[in-house]
């Protein structure tokens, strides 16, 4: 890895991106255009972009470090696919780009997702696991333990407080924006097979920063 020792490179990281949401006000959203773009280069796009959390008051953070991305009707692993067509769950998937797509599995956990593309394309980028690099008591006393606190879809969402309230909410906005920020170095992104899903399981959609250690297992 560029730049001297992996663990030394990754403790500035954490340092500069601490310092960016360690204020009240928090700048450099990413823009509705960013967004606009086919899914899978928006996932790999928002490896080291922060996401930045004021839900209830309470401000946590962390750096993006694993995504996942459903790039449209075409992807039969997607809820906009194509046999299923648009329905009340997925509706915030047509549209547009930027929201916030929260939806809820096994009945119990939230996820989050940013929304891409366009209405006649539907599609979205899971947001898999955080680096955190603020609030991380405010996370701990949501998660409920120490460790492990956002290196998972599920675990993410109730870092950060995010529900289905929050479906439907423009990532430029407060309380739940998601900031640019420094990405990965030179041939820091690796990429492979999605993780629970049953279609199209073997599509290489999923990226993450290689050797982090907040990386889903």
């Amino acid at each position: 890895m560029a730049g001297g020792r992996p663990e030394a490179l990754a403790s500035r990281v954490a340092g500069r991106t601490a310092a960016r949401v360690s204020g009240s006000d928090v700048r450099g959203a990413l823009p509705s255009g960013f967004y606009d773009r086919a899914a899978e280069e928006v996932a790999r796009d928002l490896l080291g972009c922060l996401v930045v959390s004021d839900v209830g008051g309470e401000r946590a953070a962390g750096r993006i470090v694993e995504t996942e991305a459903y790039p449209g009707p075409h992807d039969p692993a997607s809820h906009a696919a194509a046999r299923i067509g648009r329905t009340a769950r997925n509706d915030p998937m047509h549209g547009p780009a930027g929201i916030a797509y929260v939806y809820r599995i096994y009945g119990i956990h939230w996820c989050l997702n940013a929304v891409t593309g366009n209405a006649e394309r539907p599609a979205a980028v899971l947001l898999r696991a955080l680096e955190p690099v603020a609030g991380q008591a405010v996370m701990v006393g949501r998660r409920g333990r120490d460790r492990d606190l956002a290196n998972g879809p599920a675990r993410l969402a109730r870092a950060l407080g995010v529900d289905g309230r929050l479906n439907g909410h423009t990532l430029a906005s407060e309380p739940l924006r998601i900031v640019a920020a420094p990405g990965p170095a030179a041939g820091g992104v690796a990429s492979g097979p999605r993780i629970g899903v049953t279609r199209a399981r073997d599509w290489p959609l999923r990226f993450w920063i290689r050797d982090n250690p907040h990386v889903s297992r």
